[in-house]
């Protein structure tokens, strides 16, 4: 799944579809992996998945990241993005 990060936030959560990927506001700097951790734990209470089932694939240190999903279908995933965001 494709994100976008935005660090430094006023407050942490989603906020929409940006050019095909997600965008995930986050209150925490992107200093020492905190703003990676966070988003781990914004995604996982967001789509009701355990922590250990996300992880970044790629872009840890890049505000455009891939994240994996597992313990989901990708039509599961898709139709609880949507409910979440509301389209």
């Amino acid at each position: 799944m494709a994100v976008r990060c935005i660090p430094r936030a006023g407050r942490s959560g989603l906020a929409g579809l940006r050019g095909g990927a997600l965008l995930v506001r986050l209150a925490a700097a992107p200093v020492d992996g905190a703003a990676n951790t966070e988003l781990i734990a914004v995604l996982s209470e967001a789509l009701g998945l355990p922590r250990k089932h996300l992880s970044i694939l790629s872009g840890e240190r890049s505000r455009t990241k891939r994240v994996l999903v597992e313990g989901t279908t990708a039509d599961a995933l898709r139709r609880a993005l949507s409910a979440i965001l509301g389209g």
